[in-house]
């Protein structure tokens, strides 16, 4: 066990700038002693002939390379569009003309 102090756990907290009540130095003391422990399991486990990984799985890219293909042709698409003006898309209106008050 790691053995936290509360003056340590006051320590901290000052260092942090954190406003601690005395009340609960001693709770967080025992919950930085059982945070200590467990890292302390890990270490143990971790094996120097093991690599260090970042993700448990190999990653890969799932992604296809981006390809420069062309566009459709917009008189097309504006041939199958409800309504068009002037080369664009026509909507109907949804907003007032009026100012915002």
């Amino acid at each position: 066990m790691s053995d936290i102090t509360r003056d340590e756990v006051a320590h901290l907290a000052r260092l942090a700038r954190l406003d601690l009540p005395e009340e609960d130095l001693t709770h967080y003391a025992e919950q930085l002693d059982v945070i200590l422990d467990a890292v302390a399991a890990v270490s143990q486990v971790a094996a120097d002939d093991i690599p260090a990984t970042s993700h448990p799985v190999p990653m890969a890219n799932v992604f296809r390379d981006d390809v420069n293909r062309g566009c459709l042709d917009r008189d097309e698409v504006l041939s199958q569009a409800p309504a068009a003006e002037d080369g664009r898309f026509q909507v109907p209106r949804i907003l007032d003309d009026e100012e915002p008050s």
